[in-house]
Formats: C-alpha cells, structure tokens, sequence
C-alpha cells in the first residue's frame, strides 16, 4: 500500500548553528574602510607600474625584491576585499544589493589591476642568464616558487595590449556567466508536496530513508532543470567559447591543457588516472551498486537513490556539537597538532563557518582561503545527516591545509586543485574510520562502509565520468553550440557507463547536469576530486602499514609545502609515485577491499 504523500520538514533561519563572522574583514558592506582600502589597491597597482615597468632588463636583485614586496601587498589587500565581496553575498544570493556590492567590487578591482599587467609579462621577457642572477640573491630566492610558476606559463603569454583587453572583458565575458549561473541557481525554487525548497535542500530530500520522497524529489530536481536547461544550456556554451577563445589565443593544444599546467599534473599522470578509473568501472561502482540495488529491494536502482540511505540503517540524527566533537577527536587520534589547527573554526565569539540552510545561500559547502594576516573561512549547508559530518571533516581540512600553506607566503602560496583536495579528503578518511572504529555491530559496519563507498564512488569514480563529459563537450563545441539535447544525450552515455547496468539512468535524470557547478566555474576542475581520492587512498595505505615513520608528522609537513612543490616531490617520502598506473591502482584497490568486506557482511548478516 502506498504511503500518503508526506509533508517534510522545512529548514529554517537556525539560531543553533553558527553562521560566519566576517567582521574580520569588514564590518559590513556600508564600512568605509573598504573604499579606502580601493583606493590604496588602485594606488599600489599604479605605484608598481610608475616605479617598475620597463626596468626589469636591468634591474638590481635590490629593487626586484621591492617590487615582488609590492605585488605581495597588493594581492593580500586584493585577497580581503574579493573574498569579502563574495562571502558577503553567498548566503543571500536573493538580496540585490549584496549580488550588486560584489560585481562592483569585481568590476573596480579589475580596472585598478590593469596597470600591474607588466609585471609577469616582464619577468617571462627576462633572458635565463638575468632570472637566474636576480635569484641568486637569498632574499629573492625566497619567491623562488612564485617565479618558477610565473615562468611555467610563459610560452602561452600574450601581449600587454592583448593581456589588458582579455582582463577587461572577463568581467562581461567568463565572470558574468557565471555570476548569471550563480544568481539563477540561487532563484531557482523546487516543490514537492506543496512545499518549496532551495537547490541545497531539494539534495537533502534525496537523502531520505522514503523511497517515495527521494523519487518526487528526483523528478522534481530534474523537472526544475530541464525547464531551465534552455538557459543553463547557453550559459554553458558561452563559458565553453569563452574559454576556447583564449585557449587558442594562448596555443593550448587541449581543452584541459591550462588545468593540467596549473595543477602541474603531465598528460601522461592525467591518462594514468582517468584510464585506471575507467578500467575500474564494473569493478568498482557497477558491483556496489548490484549490491545497494538488493540492500534497497529493486532489481535496478533509480539515479536519485545512488546516495539513498540503507532502509536497515539507524536514521540517526546528529546534532552541530556532537558533530563538531566527533570530526575534532578523530582529527587529535590521528594528530593533535591538526586539532590545535581546526579548534579556532568553532570559536563562539567569531565563527569562520556558516552552518545553516537558508533561504538564498549558495548551495554545496566549501572552503575559502585568505592570506596568513586573516583566516579561511568554510560554507556548509548542515542539516544533521551523517553525510554532513563527513562533510565538516572535508571542509574542515581543507582550512587546516589553508592554515599551514599559507605559511609560504601570499605569492608563494598557489596549491593545485589535485593536491588542495588532498587534505579535506584526508580528513574524511580519518573520521570514517573513527566513526567505524566503534562500531561492533555487523548491520551498522556494513551501513557506514556502505556510505563511505557510497561517497568515494562519487569522488573517484564519478568524477571521471564527469570529466569525460567536460572533454567530449568542449570538443563538439568546437564545431558550434550544443543543443540542450546533445548535453542531455552525452551526460546520459558517460552516467551510464560509469553508473552501469544496476542505476536506471533516463529521461527523469538526463536534463541535471547543471546541478554540476565545477563545469561552470572551473572547467575541468573535476579530475581533481579523483585524483585526490585515489591519492589518498594510496597514502592512507601507507599509513596503515605503519612502514613511514613519524606519518603524521610528514603529512602535515606535506601539506604546508603544497603551494612551492610538485605533488611527485611531496609523495617520495612516502614511496609513491603517481605517474604509475599501480599508484592509481593501489588507491581504487582501496574502494575495491572496501567493497570485497560489504560483499563477505552481505553474506553474514541476517535481513
């Protein structure tokens, strides 16, 4: 017998749970600090230029230092008022004046940069002999890592003329469609059982232990996006031109090349990880999923009910203190210095996180970084599921690897997405295993061990299949737009493949890949989730076997060296090496052993 349809509980303005304090930076967007700080950016950039451009032919390590000392000042100021802008507004996209405040803080710190376009333009001009004269002096050397990456771009640098005009386009061009992205996301309203939802809290509907609600919440999800999808779909071909634009302007011989230099990952690491991935498909996400199909009581599972909860599952609750205890206990077992690290997060008099689902506010969680003077600040959408501890732990450690990387210096400081993902992955690892680690029931093991997989599927596996998709789009865009038809039929092909013959992937799913930012924001940011993962994986082996002294110790000193070294540098002291396709291997291994134990529960416990 079918249930009635359900009324859900609706969240609301919390008082519970911290929202971030931002007077760190500003007291609000009326401060008249921020008009001054403006100014003094906007006279920063024309000191540089008035003092500097044109002498680095022949300039003295001296004054070279005195320049990169400038630039350094300029993007910490920079850094305060962008972040600012944005927090300001991610949690009340809604409000015209705070959308308003951020495209003008945008547009007037664009204008004021203009004038420090010369200076990487000028260091990739230098000739080898003079670059390796100015770092021979110590206190240049310093920013060693800032200039070997200036340089690690030159043969894709254009003209100053042509370097200004693409500056003063990207705020009409790449950043307003994604503003445009952001602020219609943000708009957008689902209903189900005559109930309206944001975008963040028609996902956690998807959660439910219902059958019943996951499905109207599916449908409902998919609806809202494919009566859209003529929008998202123009958006999305306009960031795709864009980027092709300057792609070929540059001499990119790829889509995913600029991604690629910028994470330092070679073509031959990237095709290591996404044909190991690929390979591992049936071994890994098509055999979790046959069981998960049988665990929920349908020969084949729906798209919306690959993250459902396990109906024999505990539907527990966790409240935001007992949340925030379990991910700082499993942080000190595995160190007590990453503790000390995340403790000034859930400071009561000045929170850096903002915890509540509200009307308005970006869905999604993340981390935003700020340099050494301030603090990162994190954005979760927390409703109490056990899904969002683990997602404090992600994000949480992602802003203890900000806290220590900083340490290198604003310049100096530029983590790849590949290894910025490392430690929030890191941090998830470690908390599921607390987590696990009390459990003696066989039924609530499996559950748990079903969730993580659950979760490392969607970061290792899916992933891929999401960048496969980014590749196969930017490809036929090429060719001309693509119909809202075409991306529905590619997102259909690579979810199936990915998914396999267990996920019923149809036209009740085929229209949500707007749902996915990163193809938006930060083209072919995806391969960095599994990149990380697999990276993890492979490193929390390590752990394990015990055979690295002092691990934790390396790890966090790993970490704090993410912005000034390769990730195949980072990884020798633990006996790794990612351009393999074993280290790739050995880290979907892990999702595999994990599987091979829900497969021998499966067997043991009694449904």
């Amino acid at each position: 017998m079918k249930s009635s349809p359900k009324k859900f509980p609706k969240t609301k303005n919390r008082s519970d749970v911290p929202g971030w304090d931002l007077s760190d930076l500003y007291a609000g967007a009326d401060d008249p600090q921020i008009e001054k700080d403006l100014q003094k950016y906007k006279k920063l950039n024309e000191t540089l230029a008035k003092k500097y451009k044109g002498t680095f032919a022949a300039i003295a390590p001296a004054d070279f230092l005195k320049a990169l000392q400038n630039v350094e000042e300029t993007g910490i100021l920079g850094s305060k008022l962008g972040v600012f802008a944005y927090l300001n507004m991610v949690t009340r996209m809604k409000d015209t004046e705070a959308v308003a405040f951020y495209q003008s803080i945008d547009e007037r710190m664009t204008d004021y940069g203009k004038p420090s376009i010369f200076f990487t333009l000028e260091i990739n001009r230098l000739p080898e002999a003079k670059f390796k004269e100015l770092l021979a002096d110590e206190k240049v050397a310093y920013y060693k890592p800032f200039l070997e990456r200036v340089r690690r771009f030159k043969p894709y640098e254009l003209s100053e003329p042509v370097e200004k005009v693409f500056l003063e386009k990207s705020v009409t061009s790449g950043s307003a469609w994604k503003r445009l992205y952001d602020e219609h996301s943000a708009a957008l309203e689902y209903t189900v059982d005559g109930q309206k939802y944001n975008d963040a809290e028609i996902s956690k509907l998807l959660l439910d232990k219902d059958p019943e609600i996951r499905a109207k919440a599916g449908r409902e999800l998919n609806r809202v996006c494919r009566e859209n999808r003529k929008l998202f779909t123009f958006i999305y071909n306009m960031i795709v031109k864009d980027k092709a634009i300057s792609d070929d302007n540059r001499g990119y011989k790829s889509p995913a090349a600029a991604r690629n230099l910028d994470n330092q990952v070679d073509d031959k690491a990237l095709r290591a990880l996404t044909s190991s991935v690929r390979a591992q498909y049936a071994n890994l996400a098509h055999r979790f999923y046959k069981l998960k199909a049988k665990w929920l009581g349908v020969k084949k599972i729906q798209y919306w009910d690959r993250n459902a909860p396990l109906p024999f599952g505990a539907d527990r609750q966790y409240s935001w203190d007992e949340s925030v205890k379990i991910v700082l206990d499993a942080y000190e077992r595995f160190s007590p210095e990453l503790r000390k690290l995340a403790e000034p997060f859930f400071d009561k008099d000045k929170s850096w996180i903002d915890v509540p689902p509200r009307d308005g506010k970006r869905g999604g969680a993340f981390a935003m970084p700020l340099p050494a003077k301030f603090h990162p600040y994190l954005l979760l959408n927390f409703v109490g599921k056990q899904n969002d501890v683990l997602t404090l732990a992600h994000e949480l450690g992602h802003g203890c690897h900000m806290r220590l990387s900083v340490r290198q210096g604003e310049l100096n400081d530029d983590t790849p997405l590949t290894l910025a993902e490392v430690a929030s992955v890191f941090g998830e690892m470690i908390t599921f295993q607390s987590l696990l680690s009390q459990l003696d029931d066989d039924k609530e093991k499996l559950c748990l061990i079903a969730s993580k997989v659950n979760d490392m599927i969607n970061t290792a596996v899916r992933q891929i299949a999401f960048h496969f998709f980014e590749t196969r789009v930017h490809e036929e865009r090429k060719k001309g737009e693509l119909s809202p038809e075409r991306l529905d039929e590619i997102w259909l092909e690579e979810m199936r493949e990915s998914l396999g013959p267990n996920v019923i992937v149809d036209d009740d799913s085929k229209s949500i890949w707007p749902i996915v930012s990163h193809f938006f924001h930060s083209p072919f940011y995806v391969y960095a989730y599994s990149f990380a993962d697999c990276l993890v994986n492979s490193l929390y082996q390590v752990y394990q076997e015990g055979k690295v002294k002092n691990f934790p110790a390396k790890y966090l000193e790993m970490l704090s060296q993410t912005g000034v070294k390769r990730y195949d540098v980072l990884l020798k002291p633990f006996g790794l090496n990612a351009r393999s396709p074993e280290f790739w291997n050995k880290g979907l291994s892990l999702i595999s052993s994990y599987i091979d134990e829900l497969e021998r529960l499966d067997k043991k416990v009694k449904f």
